[in-house]
């Protein structure tokens, strides 16, 4: 876990951060319309280590592939474990997109356990997480493994969401947007301008994970505006207002409209509720305002 004196070197090589504490004043919307009606909203489920057996994974599955409307023009995907891959693929056919929970950076050789982007290629898997915050911090993945991670499926022509986000801590010390600018940094290193089209952002406040924490529309739209900011300087205005930003965080039902309805959130990725079929058909079916 990142220490205060740490973090506090991240926010001076990054230059001023500002406070995204709940009380923060919403700064003023400035994406483009145009921008808007371009990016198709991303609704994205993470089973992690669920469900326990095939037959409730292809149930849940077939349920969740049920609640898609083919009228609505949104992506949907479910990122789930590696073993239960052809099951969901079997029981969504092409109403949604399957993708995998992570990949290995390398192509083959002794490295038990693990699954390259190649094998997920070959059993028709064209997307990945990479940076998950359970990854970061359970299995010890940093900045420049998530980046041969990010690398490598790119190399491959598959894409990939790369999750960012700060810790209870470094965020009560207002340093959500110093974390954020380097992770989202040193995870796109090397990464071109061209294969952008094939990346999704996922901010990821890391104390809202599992707790029942939502960071507020108003918390998540300033973040998701500042990692735009953040795209702009690394890769022009153009390629920041096409590309993807989700918010993932103990997203329910009751949370995901007043969340899509800000202009710099462009989709959820889902936890908890993408394991129950009827609360994840409500998130899939959000009801965002029309924006002008």
């Amino acid at each position: 876990m990142r220490t205060l004196s740490s973090a506090l070197v991240v926010a001076l090589a990054v230059g001023q951060v500002a406070s995204f504490a709940p009380h923060h004043t919403p700064a003023k919307f400035s994406v483009p319309g145009s921008a808007l009606s371009a990016r198709k909203p991303f609704i994205t489920g993470n089973w992690k280590l669920n469900p326990t057996t095939r037959d409730e994974c292809s149930e849940l599955a077939t349920n969740i592939a049920s609640s898609v409307d083919g009228g609505k023009d949104i992506d949907v995907a479910l990122f789930v474990p590696s073993v239960f891959i052809k099951s969901v693929q079997e029981a969504v056919g092409d109403k949604l997109l399957v993708g995998a929970e992570t990949v290995c950076p390398q192509l083959s050789g002794a490295f038990t356990g693990e699954v390259s982007a190649p094998q997920l290629k070959s059993v028709g898997i064209t997307w990945a997480l990479a940076g998950h915050s359970e990854r970061r911090a359970i299995f010890n993945e940093v900045d420049t493994y998530i980046n041969s991670q990010v690398t490598r499926l790119l190399e491959q022509g598959m894409s990939v969401v790369i999750c960012i986000g700060e810790t209870d801590s470094e965020y009560e010390q207002g340093l959500a947007s110093a974390m954020c600018s380097m992770q989202l940094r040193k995870g796109l290193a090397g990464v071109s301008a061209e294969e952008m089209g094939r990346v999704v952002v996922a901010y990821e406040p890391v104390w809202a994970i599992g707790t029942g924490k939502v960071a507020t529309p108003e918390v998540a739209q300033s973040v998701h505006e500042n990692v735009r900011k953040i795209l702009g300087e690394m890769y022009g205005q153009k390629i920041a207002d096409e590309t993807r930003i989700l918010y993932g965080g103990s997203v329910t039902p009751d949370s995901v409209d007043d969340l899509m309805d800000r202009p710099d959130i462009d989709g959820v990725l889902v936890g908890g509720a993408s394991l129950d079929a009827g609360k994840f058909g409500r998130i899939i079916n959000f009801e965002a305002k029309v924006l002008a």
